[in-house]
Formats: C-alpha cells, structure tokens, sequence
C-alpha cells in the first residue's frame, strides 16, 4: 500500500499489446503534423500582441526563452517516449519511475491542463468564428455569442458557437485516430502555409526603427512575456499520448516532438520579429488578431482575411490534438484502475475510448460555453510548466535505477539537460500570478482528496489481473 510503489515496466507494455486495443496507425509525418497542429494557434494568432504590449520588440527572446524550457523538456519526453511505447505520457512515466501517488497527481494536473486549455481556445475560436460570420453578413442572437459575464453590458447566456466546434472535433475523434489524423494534417498544411505567406508579404514591410527600444521594459518583462507566450509552445507533449498508436513508436515519436518543436520556434520568432517591426509595440494593446493588425498597417487587407482563416483552422487543430491527448490520459489511469473502467473501453468498430471522448467533449464543450475562461487560461502553463520539471526528474531517476533499459533515442548531457529543464522551468513558474499558484493549490488538493477516497483501493496493483 506504499503511496510510491511502481509499474513493472514489461507488465505496462504487455498491457499495452493485448489484442483490442488502441490500433497502430501513425507513422513520422503524422506525429509531426500532430504537434504542429497542437502549437500553432491561441499563442501566434492571439498571445504575439499581448506579448508585443508587455516585452516590446524583445517578445522574441521571450519565444526563445520559452522555446528553450520546452526544448530541454522535449529531449527527456523523447527519450521516454522512444523507450515506453505505452499510452498516458509523463503520468505513465512516472507510475514506473517516481510511484502511484505522484503519477496520479501529474494525470490530475495534465487532465485540468488539457481541458482548460481545449476550453480556452474554444472561446478563442468562437471569437473569430464570429468576425468571419459577421463579414458576411450573419450575426448571432446576443444570448449564444458568449458565456455570461464574458462582455460586460451585453446579455450572453451561452456560447453556442465555442460548444459546437467542440462537439464537432469530438465526434471526428470519436470516429478513429487515423480519419482524425488526416483531417488534422489538411488544417496544418494550410495554416503553416498562411503563417509562411504572411512572412514572404510582411517582411516588405518591416521598419527596424519600430525595434528600437528593443527592450524597452527591461529583462523581467521579457520574462513575464515568455511566462505569458509559453502558451503557445503547449502541446508537443501530447504527441507522446499517441504512444500505442504509432506503428514504430521508438523511431518515431522523438522525431515527431523534436520536429514539431524546432519547426514551430522558428516560425513563431520570425512572426514576432516581423509584427514588431510592422507596428508600434503598443499600438498591439487591446488587440485580439495581431497577425491581422500587422497585414492591416501594411495595407495587405487580403492577406489578413486569409490569416483569419487560418487562426480558425489553426485553433481547431489545437482542440483535436489537446482533446485527444487528454482522452489518452483519462484512457491509460482508467486501465490502471485508477479512475473508472468505462473510461479505458475501446469501440470494437472505430477502435477509440469512445466513452471518454465524449465525455471529454461534453465537459468541456459546455465549460467553453458558460464560463468565462480569461482568469484560468494560466492554469494551463502552471499545469504544464509542473509536468514538465517532472518529466525532467524522472529522466535523470530512470537512468540511475535501469541503466539497462533499451533506449532508441537518448537524452544528452544527463543532468545537467533534465536540470536546465527544471531550472527554466521554475523560472517561468516564478512569473504567473499569486491567484494562480493558489488555484493550481487547490486543484491538487481536491486530486488528494479523490485519490484517497476512491483512486488507490482500487489502482490494479492491489487487485492485479490474471
């Protein structure tokens, strides 16, 4: 009954391989695409001018900055992820490596995390949904545009657009990791090519007196920054969710976190530098399209409708990817017992936890709809930021205790990589808001609370299966 007892790694992998389960489908590209898909949204098309307004022209170091906690990170997911092919990501690292207690708290932390972050950008969606349907003419009753309380002096009740786009992504999900792939790949193809022709059209347009001061709040605000932006980075992580459907998963998954990561740093640095050299910094406060805004002062007013639909495609990849890695999740703690077995039971057709997905979308679907998320948006970095120091320790315990285990990609320069991991980490952490720390608090206390009462009696290692 130790709270730190351990998986047997072979048990977790034969688990794993038991004929009616999740199906291998996914090869490189996919898995590239997929974290793509999973980063470029919320934080290119929204945070970059919220960013601009705190760190000026230095917003590109905040990319860097935050690029680099996520790099270190990466390389410790990619060495798990080529050496334990099993669903559920830095939970199931840690049930073999740290103990139950902790895996369960980082599957608690990384279930908030990915639905708070598939509701927020929900909400973001509906917001743009709403200018392209405004554009043509077409405005929704003032009750279904958004949550109540979401804009102040207007009447909302619901917000049926953020709602049915989660429905929608759900039941696409629902229908089979490879049909939600291919879908995935078409929106990334398309946005990734608006993001690169807003680079070609708006580099014209650059006056590199708009980057002077280049740091014109000082360090701390470039750090604030790249507490904020982080954001945008979220999502590499849930490539390693896809474990138990990637055909070969050592080969593979390094290739599509790493690949992911690199492809969207660099373009979210030359956006950056572009936007800020376009437009005043300030002139990017209170603004909600930045990308937009930069095409707007360059007189480019056909490019920024196509950036419009790209950041709609762009957010809907996001919530596929983020509602997708948390179903894994919930997935991979319902087959240890952790939480109900209705959760890890696989549709004999399409292959899905099908019952999870929906339930997934539901919850969510309905918390996008009716609350206003503006506040909890930073739990998703604190939540995030957590589970990736602790990825960056399990790395560094895994190597002392099975220094035998096979590993197809190996992290470099174990520790010191897994410490800058942690230390940047920590850094960013240091930045978010009291009122934060004190919900992410909480959270975790109730995750106690639900642990003791109901997740360890029944977690299969006091009941093992024949």
């Amino acid at each position: 009954m130790s709270l730190f007892r351990t998986k047997n790694l072979d048990t977790m992998v034969a688990a794993a391989q038991k004929p009616g389960g999740l199906k291998k489908v996914l090869g490189p590209l996919d898995l590239v695409l997929m974290g793509i898909g999973a980063i470029v949204g919320t934080g290119i098309f929204v945070l970059t001018g919220t960013g601009a307004v705190t760190a000026g022209p230095a917003l590109t170091l905040s990319f860097i900055i935050a690029a680099l906690a996520c790099g270190f990170a990466a390389l410790c997911y990619a060495e798990f992820a080529s050496s334990v092919p099993v669903a559920g990501s830095i939970y199931t690292y840690s049930y073999f490596t740290l103990g139950e207690i902790v895996a369960w708290m980082i599957g608690w932390d990384l279930l908030l995390e990915y639905g708070l972050a598939t509701s927020t950008v929900a909400v973001g969606w509906s917001g743009y949904f709403q200018s392209l349907l405004k554009g043509i003419g077409v405005v929704l009753p003032e009750a279904l545009r958004a949550a109540p309380g979401a804009q102040p002096g207007v009447n909302t009740l619901f917000n049926l657009p953020a709602f049915l786009i989660m429905m929608v992504l759900t039941w696409m999900l629902s229908l089979g990791v490879r049909e939600s792939a291919r879908v995935n790949n078409i929106m990334v193809l398309i946005k990734t090519g608006v993001v690169i022709l807003f680079i070609v059209v708006g580099v014209n347009y650059v006056k590199p007196e708009n980057w002077q001061p280049f740091m014109p709040f000082g360090f701390g605000s470039v750090m604030s920054a790249a507490a904020l932006v982080f954001f945008a980075f979220i999502g590499f992580d849930a490539v390693t969710s896809a474990a138990e459907e990637v055909k070969n998963p050592a080969r593979d998954l390094p290739i599509g976190i790493i690949g992911s990561l690199a492809v969207c740093t660099v373009l979210y640095v030359i956006v950056a530098s572009i936007m800020t050299g376009i437009v005043p910094f300030m002139n990017f406060k209170g603004v909600d399209h930045p990308v937009s805004l930069a095409l707007q002062y360059a007189g480019q007013d056909w490019v920024a409708g196509f950036v419009d639909l790209a950041a709609i495609l762009g957010m809907s990849t996001v919530m596929l990817v983020m509602a997708y890695g948390q179903t894994r999740i919930l997935f991979a703690m319902s087959r240890d017992g952790l939480l109900p077995a209705k959760l890890s039971e696989v549709h004999p057709k399409y292959g899905t936890p099908y019952f999870a997905t929906w339930m997934v979308g539901i919850v969510f679907g309905l918390i996008a709809a009716v609350v206003p998320l503006d506040v909890l948006a930073e739990l998703v970095n604190i939540g995030t930021l957590a589970a990736f120091s602790l990825v960056s320790v399990a790395v560094i315990i895994l190597r002392k205790k099975r220094p035998d285990l096979p590993r197809a990609f190996r992290c470099p320069g174990v520790p010191v990589i897994p410490g800058l991991a942690i230390i940047f980490c920590l850094a960013l952490m240091s930045f978010l808001s009291w009122h934060t720390w004190v919900a992410f608090i909480v959270w975790l206390l109730l995750g106690l609370v639900v642990y003791f009462a109901y997740a360890r009696k029944r977690s299969l290692l006091n009941n093992p299966q024949p």
